[in-house]
């Protein structure tokens, strides 16, 4: 994805006349929103970016059809700098009058854009389509420890598995979870390589320490100590988005269908799906 991204950024700039930069520029902004918003080509073409783009909360309102009954509009989280760039192109007069209102492009030209930016990655023109950029947006966030059944409301799938996943979460709770991922993506980085992310539902304080009780968007209940002093720097209360990151190594494994005899807080069964060979 960085590649390609890369390589239509290079070809948007790699010429002199004012009216091909104008029409490279178009298919790059294209790009940027599918890339990063997870759209679907149609979906973007036929969006306002002019209205259906807000630059102070960074994010893109998708999903208009022109149908009745249609699905609900839904708003999908941008990165910061991805937000401020695609808003310095939309600034430019020049190409705010060569847009118009509206993209009006073929999609087979977007197509064919993309196919040879995926050629001069060395790719196969299937994967710059914008449907592997798509699918690829989606593995990028679930790569990042974003939750499923967020990654499926960014991308405006629909399914009966989605509703059980959303009970205690409402569509604030979801909008706020999608926010704290794209931000983490930007801006965070860890070594911990299991994720938990969820709401608070219950908080201790003691003297010195307090118990924090988290629930995933899963329904698995993590709990975990903390000093009062963090929990008051964090400004944590119940009802906080909040992540529990924990290392590999302190993860201890056992291979057994009973609950094991510990003082463990935090207890998972899980199906091993993958092993090391020597």
């Amino acid at each position: 994805m960085n590649r390609l991204e890369q390589s239509l950024r290079r070809w948007a700039g790699e010429t002199q006349r004012a009216d091909v930069l104008l029409s490279r520029r178009r298919i790059l902004l294209i790009f940027l929103l599918i890339r990063y918003t997870g759209a679907k080509l149609n979906d973007v073409l036929i969006l306002h970016p002019f209205q259906d783009i807000d630059f102070k909360h960074h994010t893109v309102l998708l999903g208009r059809t022109g149908k009745k009954n249609s699905r609900p509009l839904r708003e999908v989280q941008i990165p910061e700098a991805i937000s401020k760039e695609i808003r310095s192109l939309l600034d430019d007069p020049a190409f705010r009058k060569y847009l118009g209102s509206l993209f009006k492009v073929d999609p087979g030209h977007v197509r064919r854009k993309f196919y040879e930016r995926a050629l001069d990655c060395g790719f196969p023109p299937a994967m710059g389509s914008p449907e592997s950029i798509r699918k690829s947006r989606a593995v990028e966030l679930m790569q990042s420890n974003m939750p499923l059944s967020v990654v499926q409301k960014i991308l405006g799938h629909s399914t009966l598995n989605m509703t059980a996943s959303y009970v205690d979460f409402s569509d604030i709770d979801m909008e706020q979870v999608a926010k704290h991922f794209i931000d983490r993506e930007s801006y965070r980085k860890t070594t911990a390589r299991n994720s938990f992310f969820g709401k608070i539902s219950s908080l201790e304080k003691g003297d010195i320490q307090a118990k924090v009780e988290m629930v995933t968007l899963s329904g698995d209940k993590v709990t975990t100590i903390i000093t009062n002093e963090s929990l008051s720097r964090l400004g944590l209360k119940t009802g906080s988005l909040i992540t529990a990151e924990v290392k590999a190594p302190w993860v201890i494994l056992q291979k057994s269908d009973r609950e094991p005899e510990s003082t463990a807080e935090n207890l998972f069964r899980f199906v091993l799906s993958f092993s090391f060979l020597p």
